[in-house]
């Protein structure tokens, strides 16, 4: 069962995100800021209390997304990473 090992959120509304099949990358959420529960991630201090949950990932509020979903649109990413 795919899991997520670890995330981070970043300015840009993307997450850094570790699976436990070792792939890594940035998955973009502004496709989602738009849509229901999600338009609360707009706010960016918000949006960095994201973490790793059961196989996928959460915020305070109980938004999620699955390690499948996160897997499905992962994008590759270079070496440095906005972790502010």
């Amino acid at each position: 069962m795919l899991k997520v090992k670890s995330v981070y959120a970043n300015n840009d509304y993307t997450l850094f995100v570790e699976l436990s099949d070792g792939r890594t990358g940035i998955f973009d959420v502004k496709p989602y800021l738009e849509k229901g529960v999600f338009r609360q991630l707009k706010d960016k201090n918000y949006f960095k209390q994201v973490k790793p949950f059961f196989c996928g990932i959460t915020w305070p509020n109980e938004q999620d997304l699955s390690a499948d979903t996160l897997a499905y649109d992962l994008k590759s990413h270079n070496k440095s990473v906005n972790r502010t």
